[in-house]
């Protein structure tokens, strides 16, 4: 049975993301493919550029927190959206890539997300699957 990559749960005005996988990496991953795909349809983004991150962070759930907040800020900053991500760790250190494009009038643009936080935040497993939430600032 295939795992369903992510979901999403309310949260008042905000959204909760939940990324899902095989290991808390791949959770992670798809804890970012769901806050993007708040902000544009994925399948739409071209994997034109690929960008590298690191960072360190040793609780598990603070940094799935610091990894979508670099996503968002990376983004940002290169004016650009991201569709397909990597990650791995080990210890502390957190390495990982981000790949998309840079915004075009065609890409439709769905809702802004400001940031990740740290209501509902868990990261944990469930079974044979790991599973990576919290709540988006939208």
């Amino acid at each position: 049975m295939e795992i369903e990559r992510y979901d999403y749960f309310d949260h008042d005005a905000d959204m909760g993301v939940t990324g899902r996988g095989a290991t808390p990496e791949e959770a992670f991953e798809s804890a970012a493919a769901a806050m993007f795909a708040i902000m544009t349809d994925l399948a739409t983004v071209r994997r034109e550029r690929t960008i590298r991150l690191e960072f360190e962070e040793a609780d598990i759930e603070l940094a799935l927190v610091r990894w979508l907040n670099l996503l968002l800020a990376t983004a940002r900053e290169h004016g650009m959206v991201f569709a397909e991500f990597r990650l791995d760790h080990d210890g502390v250190v957190w390495r990982g890539s981000a790949t998309g494009e840079a915004w075009r009038g065609e890409l439709e643009r769905g809702t802004e997300v400001k940031g990740a936080t740290l209501t509902m935040l868990h990261v944990g497993q469930h079974g044979d699957t790991w599973e990576a939430r919290c709540v988006v600032d939208v």
